[in-house]
Parts: structure tokens; C-alpha cells; sequence
């Protein structure tokens, strides 16, 4: 990092972040008798800056109706404003289509929504007439679906499932004593057998980027499909789905500045056109009797019942936020924030970080141990002082164990936080470990 690192206080950002804080009311807040919050779980959940606020209270004070409904003025006040934040999605991850965009409650059920379409595949008989191109996604034993050690539950257990449900075989790519993933047995793990490649961009423990263009390369070759986790790197960098090349992607509203409860499924429309559905319903089918139904072209034969108007309108306020800024300069800012916490807590006396311990393909997710504390005692020392972090396994739970650790310290930061944040991290962990006499 620059030397600029070097100075314990004040910001470097660029002048587009100046003011940003004030955009957070809650950042003013505070907590634990008094003290000023510092917020470093963005890596869990981000704040919303006022206008993500003001968007979804203008909808719903002013527009609110059922969706693909109606006929009446609100509905198409509502659906014209959905139908616009998904357009605002598409061109944000640089997806081809604004069809490609699928709506979902979170990035757990966009994942799901791939595994249980691709286990349905299984179960249909080939005379269904909108999903004749379904076959491609049937797995059975001798298929072999791969994964990596550092996913986090939601981009594990659904295959898991997948393959119990279909017989199919989990594989999975190790990682290394320096925190990164092997891929020196890369040719013996995707294979001719291999029919899907699922991995994290960013992992949210180590906070290491992935090479992303590797795995699709090594997919192609074999013809599997790639499922892109985006949840920590479409809120904190520049993501191009059609540039990565990857089949699918999934990321989460509420951790880039969005409300809760909206999330973004990414595929190729191609795909999606033959992916049997997930949820069945109202508004995702194209014709019913009452033996039989057939079912809507993308994104609507995913997105059953009346969808989550008000996330979906607060996620295209977010979009448009992150924008405004410039998603490098967002990068740039995280990067120096990150960069800033390495140094301080990586030469504290006693404190392992857990991650690569510099810049080069990583993001801002920053977990460490204090030697003589467990994670969690750390984190309530740190809580008393204002300092908010994650403490645990982080539903990491099988890349903890390969470093055989019980529970890590995240702080992970974004776009509103400081140098002087940093500082005060620091300096709680310090008082932590004065309080329990390891340092």
C-alpha cells in the first residue's frame, strides 16, 4: 500500500465520498452508554443511505398495487417502477438482457432456485411444451457437481441436496496455508463428468478473489454450467457478468446498500429458458387447466405470487446510489480502508489475520484472531466499545474447520467507513487484550 496508509487518521477518499456518511443517519448513532457506533459488518448486512429510504416510502405512500395485475393506474404506476429497477439491475452487473435479471428473496434462494430447477429437470418426460429444452440439466450418479472449501453455507448445502436428491457425486477444490484456492489438481476435479462449477467470487471470511475467468475456462471445456456466488463482490467492486463469461450469478440486496429481502438471480437467458421452475403459482405460468399447466418465459416463470415491489424499488435506489459514485471509486476506497486495517492489526502483538495479508486479489472482509481470547469474547469486548463486528464461523463453517479454528473476528468494511474506524478497532482489540492480560 502507499505510504499514505502510514497516517492513523483522517480520510484519503476521493471527493465523490466526502460527504457520504451523511447519506447514513444511523451512522450517527449511539451505542453501548454513549459510545460512537463504528459499523464494520457491511460483510453481514450494509446501512441504507437515505435515498434507498426515501425510495421504497415513495412507492409505498404513493404507488403501491399488485404488480402484473391490475389494469388500474396504480398497478401500472407500480409495475412500470419494478419493471425499472430490474432494467437498472441488468445494466449494473452488465447482464445482456434485462430478462436475464430474476427476482428473488436473497441470494440463498437464488441458489436453490438453481439446484431445485436443475433436480426437477430429473422428473419431467420431455412433452412439456415450454421446458422442452429441460434434458440439459439432469443430473444422475457418475455427474459430479464441484464446489470450493471456502463457500459459505448458501453456496454448499443446495448442492449437497442436489446431489442426494439426483445420485450425483460433490467434488470440491481445497485451499491453501496462504489462504487461496488450489487449483494446482484443477484438470482432475472438472472433468467430463463435471455438469456444474459453483464458487464464490469473494469469499466472505478471507476476503480472497477468486479467479474468476480460470474456472469458467476450465468449465467450458467440459461443457458444465457456472454458478458465480457475487454476494460480496457485486456491492464493493465492478462485476460484468457477460465479461466473466459465468452462467449464473447471485447476489443479495441488503449488502450493497439495499433493503432485506431482495436478492438477484444472473443467467443466461438461454439457460433460464430451459430451466424448469423452482416455485409454482400465480404469475408464472403462461397457460392452466385444470390437469395441466404450462408456464411463462423468464424472469416471470421464476418469480411466483406477488413479488417483493418495495425491495426490488429500494435495491434499484441502491443501484443507482452506487453508481452515482462510481463502483472504482467505491473500490478504491475499500481498498485504502482495507489496506489501512492490515497494517494496523496485522502488526499488533498477538493478532493473526486470517486471509492474505496484503492487497493483491482480495477485498475488504478482514478476519483476524487474538491469541489467549476466543472470537467471541473479543467481539463483546469490542461491542462494549462500540465497534460492531461478526463473530463465529461465519456459515463458513467447513473452511473453519480446514484451518482447524472454532471462530474468527470479521470486520468488514464498505464504502462509509474510516481510517479513523480502523483506529478505534485497533484500539479496542487492544483493550480486549488488556482486559483478559495477553497483551
Amino acid at each position: 500500500m502507499t505510504d499514505q496508509l502510514l497516517r492513523p487518521t483522517g480520510s484519503v477518499a476521493p471527493d465523490a465520498l466526502a460527504h457520504v456518511r451523511d447519506d447514513f443517519p444511523i451512522l450517527e448513532r449511539t451505542v453501548r452508554d454513549g459510545k460512537p457506533l463504528v459499523y464494520l459488518d457491511s460483510g453481514a448486512t450494509s446501512q441504507r443511505p437515505i435515498p434507498v429510504i426515501d425510495a421504497e416510502q415513495e412507492y409505498v405512500t404513493g404507488h403501491n398495487a399488485a404488480v402484473h395485475r391490475g389494469a388500474h393506474q396504480l398497478a401500472e404506476e407500480a409495475t412500470d417502477r419494478y419493471e425499472g429497477a430490474r432494467e437498472k439491475i441488468a445494466r449494473f452487473i452488465g447482464a445482456g438482457r434485462v430478462e436475464e435479471v430474476v427476482f428473488t428473496k436473497n441470494a440463498t434462494e437464488a441458489i436453490n432456485l438453481i439446484a431445485y430447477g436443475m433436480g426437477n429437470a430429473g422428473y419431467l418426460n420431455g412433452t412439456e411444451p415450454t421446458l422442452t429444452g429441460a434434458g440439459r440439466f439432469r443430473l444422475g450418479p457418475g455427474d459430479e457437481v464441484v464446489v470450493t472449501e471456502m463457500e459459505h453455507h448458501a453456496n454448499l448445502v443446495p448442492w449437497q441436496e442436489l446431489c442426494r436428491r439426483t445420485g450425483a457425486t460433490l467434488r470440491w477444490f481445497g485451499v491453501t496455508d496462504d489462504f487461496r484456492l488450489d487449483l494446482s489438481d484443477l484438470d482432475e476435479i472438472i472433468t467430463p463428468r463435471t455438469k456444474v462449477v459453483a464458487f464464490t467470487h469473494q469469499s466472505n471470511v478471507l476476503g480472497t478473489i477468486n479467479p474468476v475467468q480460470v474456472l469458467v475456462a476450465a468449465a467450458r471445456r467440459v461443457g458444465a454450467i457456472t454458478v458465480l456466488d457475487a454476494c460480496q463482490s457485486v456491492p464493493h467492486q465492478s462485476v460484468d457478468v457477460a465479461a466473466l463469461g459465468v452462467d449464473f450469478a447471485a447476489f443479495s440486496g441488503h449488502k450493497m446498500l439495499g433493503p432485506s429481502g431482495i436478492g438477484v438471480l444472473y443467467g443466461r437467458y438461454e439457460l433460464l429458458a430451459d430451466l424448469p421452475p423452482f416455485l409454482t403459482g400465480g404469475s408464472m405460468i403462461e397457460q392452466v387447466f385444470m390437469d395441466r399447466s404450462t408456464y411463462a418465459a423468464p424472469p416471470a416463470r421464476f418469480e411466483a405470487g406477488v413479488p417483493m415491489t418495495s425491495q426490488a424499488i429500494g435495491l434499484g435506489a441502491a443501484v443507482d446510489y452506487l453508481s452515482d459514485l462510481g463502483m472504482d471509486v467505491v473500490a478504491g476506497h475499500e481498498a485504502e480502508i482495507t489496506g489501512y486495517a492490515l497494517q494496523e492489526l496485522g502488526a499488533m502483538p498477538g493478532v493473526r489475520i486470517i486471509g492474505p495479508a496484503d492487497l493483491v486479489d482480495r477485498g475488504s472482509a478482514v478476519s483476524f484472531l487474538v491469541d489467549g481470547i476466543h472470537a467471541h469474547d473479543i467481539g463483546q469486548i469490542l461491542d462494549d466499545e462500540g465497534v460492531q463486528v461478526r463473530v463465529g464461523h461465519h456459515c463458513a463453517w467447513p473452511l473453519h474447520r480446514r484451518y482447524k479454528i472454532a471462530a474468527t473476528v470479521r470486520a468488514s468494511f464498505y464504502l462509509y467507513n474510516t481510517l479513523d474506524e480502523v483506529d478505534a478497532l485497533v484500539a479496542a482489540v487492544k483493550s480486549g487484550q488488556r482486559f483478559f492480560g495477553v497483551g
